[in-house]
Order: structure tokens, then C-alpha cells, then sequence
């Protein structure tokens, strides 16, 4: 199943809750993602605040022209989730563990 951002709604500072088309519902902090020419612009907090799902893309984007990956919004929102380690080992978020 490819990954979809269903819905965004924007909460505070640089969060966002998150809803995919799994069912899952997550909120992520980008605060650390915020670098390079595209996203910087993000650290206004009246634009980081405009952010929407791109029907089309079926991620969230901005009015800069910024997206995310939805597997790294979902990477974001669940990092903690340890039942979505493998997961997003095989996605490269996180180092693959030695696997006896």
C-alpha cells in the first residue's frame, strides 16, 4: 500500500496532526526539518501555519511550494512506535539493526 496524508491540521509552533490513509492518526513536530531554501521560509510561523494536503501529491505542502514525504511525516508522527522500527529501517529514517 503506497502512503497518503489524508488530512493536516495545523496545532502550534512547527506541529502538525497528521491523518494517513492507514487509519492512523499521528501529530509530528518539524521543527529539525526546517533547513535549505525551500523550507527555511517555514520558520515564519503565519506560513508554516498555511499548510494543507495537495490532493494530487496527497502529502501537505505550503504556499512556498514546500512538501514532505508522506513517509517521513509518518516517520515523524510515529518515531516512538516501536511495532514501526523495521518499517522505517527499510525507509533509511533509522539505522538497521543487527539481526541475529
Amino acid at each position: 500500500m503506497f502512503l497518503h496524508v489524508t488530512r493536516v491540521e495545523y496545532l502550534h509552533e512547527y506541529a502538525i496532526r497528521l491523518t494517513f490513509n492507514d487509519g492512523r492518526q499521528g501529530e509530528a513536530n518539524l521543527a529539525d526539518a526546517l533547513s535549505g531554501p525551500v523550507f527555511e521560509p517555514l520558520r515564519d510561523q503565519a506560513l508554516f501555519a498555511q499548510v494543507a494536503v495537495e490532493p494530487e501529491l496527497e502529502t501537505v505542502t505550503w504556499p512556498n511550494g514546500a512538501d514532505l514525504a508522506p513517509e517521513f511525516l509518518y516517520f515523524k508522527a510515529f518515531q516512538d512506535d516501536p511495532t514501526l522500527t523495521r518499517q522505517f529501517e527499510e525507509w533509511g529514517y533509522v539505522p538497521k539493526k543487527l539481526r541475529q
